[in-house]
């Protein structure tokens, strides 16, 4: 005679499997390090300053 399998337990680590295996594929997919979060963080914000520096100030502009 065959094991007795408690079929809830199956479901449920199947379905844990499955989840894992989702979340691996989105932290490949989307997940970024702290550093490249930070990098792209300073370029934008030097971008900003750089662009506020080479503002005209008084006068209308149209």
């Amino acid at each position: 005679m065959g094991d007795l399998v408690n079929l809830k337990r199956f479901k449920k680590r199947n379905e844990r499997e499955q989840s894992a295996q989702q979340a691996d594929t989105n932290r490949a997919k989307f997940g970024r390090t702290k550093s490249e979060r930070a990098l792209d963080e300073r370029t934008k914000d030097r971008a900003s300053h750089l662009l506020d520096q080479h503002k005209i100030d008084g006068g209308d502009a149209s």
